[in-house]
């Protein structure tokens, strides 16, 4: 039992969670700083940037992927301005065509291109390949301590604890600047933090968490990421070292149940296949925001307040 565990679900596992983790973090900021839709942005952005990306490079790691998703996300800045001054409609409405209208390019972009080849496709978007990254060469716990082993590992867990940890330690280093800033912008620009980098590097380590977890999980995880632990961990305490602790424990919840109920619920539900585990681990982490709304100590008080830095 413990041999089939290493083999097929520690990976996957491992994965599913530091994907989640690496987007919640910056989730955090970006609902304090009431920017939670950049995140689910991001995500419809980097769509047609990433095949784009693909389709010139032919490679899918994380440098061009990357750049492609930068590329879109400047066309859809400058969409953005274009349709608001010629249309002189409000940004929030010229934001939601250009973010749909993106992602729908995207998915064209994959049905009329060839990247099924590299399961680049509509579902893996969508949806991820979770399930599908798994470690053939794994024969037991000890295979973690084999080096001809760990040389076989998923590519994609390497990626994404590279990325987790690096957004981990952007975290701790610029944690007062990001505390100030977010907290009380006018007082950050006045003792000389610069504002708007700080804004822009945010966003940019959203972005790359985003680019880094899109392969693996897909833009379902990715949007439920920024968005629900963040939001559930508000709701739990006003001072933001415990909403980010919150946030890290809801995202790595959320990522193993999850997991194991797309495995496992439907089987015992009677039904013989199992579900996406990107969509049931969206889904558990909506459950999670949900009863945080029901029973969370600040419920109805997010509102009033920004949280404590501390």
């Amino acid at each position: 039992m413990g041999a089939e565990f290493v083999q097929l679900s520690l990976t996957p596992l491992l994965i599913g969670v530091l994907a989640a983790i690496a987007c919640a973090l910056p989730g955090n900021f970006l609902i304090l700083r009431r920017q939670a839709l950049v995140g689910d942005a991001i995500s419809h952005v980097v769509l047609p940037g990433i095949i784009i990306a693909f389709l010139v490079t032919g490679s899918l790691e994380t440098w061009p992927m990357l750049l492609g998703a930068a590329g879109a996300a400047l066309v859809s800045v400058v969409l953005i301005e274009l349709i608001r001054r010629l249309g002189r409609i409000e940004p929030g409405a010229a934001m939601g065509v250009v973010f749909t209208g993106l992602f729908a390019a995207g998915v064209l972009l994959l049905e009329q291109s060839n990247t099924s080849r590299v399961h680049l496709d509509v579902e893996h978007a969508l949806y991820g390949n979770l399930e599908s990254l798994i470690w053939l060469s794994a024969e037991s716990w000890n295979s973690l301590l084999d080096p001809v082993a760990l040389a076989d590992l998923p590519p994609e867990l390497t990626r994404m604890a590279i990325v987790a940890g690096l957004i981990v330690l952007l975290t701790v280093i610029f944690w007062r600047p990001l505390k100030l800033s977010t907290f009380d912008e006018g007082y950050a620009a006045a003792i000389g933090l610069p504002v708007g980098l700080i804004g822009l590097g945010l966003v940019m380590a959203a972005a790359l968490a985003a680019v880094a977890a899109f392969d693996a999980v897909g833009s379902i995880i990715v949007i439920a990421m920024f968005i629900c632990p963040p939001a559930a961990a508000r709701l739990m305490t006003d001072r933001l070292s415990l909403q980010i602790g919150w946030s890290v424990a809801f995202a790595s919840l959320s990522a193993v149940a999850g997991y194991v109920l797309a495995g496992y619920g439907p089987i015992l539900l009677g039904f013989d296949n199992a579900v996406s585990a990107a969509g049931m681990i969206a889904t558990v982490s909506g459950a999670v925001l949900f009863l945080a709304c029901l029973f969370g100590p600040r419920r109805g008080r997010v509102g009033m307040s920004k949280a404590i830095g501390s």
